[in-house]
């Protein structure tokens, strides 16, 4: 990953939450879209069924939000709630942020 980086964190009831945000000029939004495809393929493969509401018993759920701010910079924010088997996977495949 060259333009998102995932800060980590847990509450008391299980869930973990990885964030990241990457504020890039127009020319390399379509990396940093990219990257986020290539999460959400990967948890696509490795958790097929497991996607929607961690609150239903699912291993994962994603909020993708795009904007543009002035100056034509893109700013894309991708939030993974997760089951810890989901998280302990994600962090296997793309890193700890503390590594």
């Amino acid at each position: 990953m060259q333009y998102l980086t995932f800060d980590v964190s847990d509450n008391t009831e299980g869930v973990t939450t990885l964030d990241a945000m990457a504020s890039t000029p127009a020319a390399q939004h379509p990396a940093v879209l990219a990257e986020v495809q290539q999460v959400l393929d990967w948890a696509r493969r490795r958790f097929p069924h497991g996607h929607g509401p961690i609150d239903d018993g699912m291993d994962w759920d994603h909020d993708l939000q795009v904007t543009v701010e002035a100056g034509d910079w893109h700013t894309v924010t991708l939030t993974l709630s997760a089951s810890p088997r989901f998280a302990a996977d994600f962090l296997k495949a793309f890193g700890h942020p503390d590594d």
